[in-house]
């Protein structure tokens, strides 16, 4: 699974319903566009959060390293 490909995807789609949800005049289609765009939005921080921790688990690893003294 590439993470790149996932999040900009999810970008891409919550960009696309929020203008799309800008254009609706109804407030049912309003309504369906608002639920749309926080599932999206869901979606994009559990993939930021998985990002943090891979992140933080690469950068504990590598000072562990220098910390070795030979």
């Amino acid at each position: 699974m590439d993470f790149d490909k996932v999040m900009d995807g999810l970008s891409k789609e919550l960009a696309y319903s929020l203008k799309t949800m800008s254009k609706a005049k109804t407030l049912d289609e309003k309504e369906i566009h608002s639920r749309i765009v926080k599932n999206l939005c869901e979606s994009l921080e559990i993939f930021w959060n998985m990002a943090n921790e891979m992140m933080s688990f690469d950068s504990d690893e590598n000072s562990s390293r220098d910390d070795i003294p030979f």
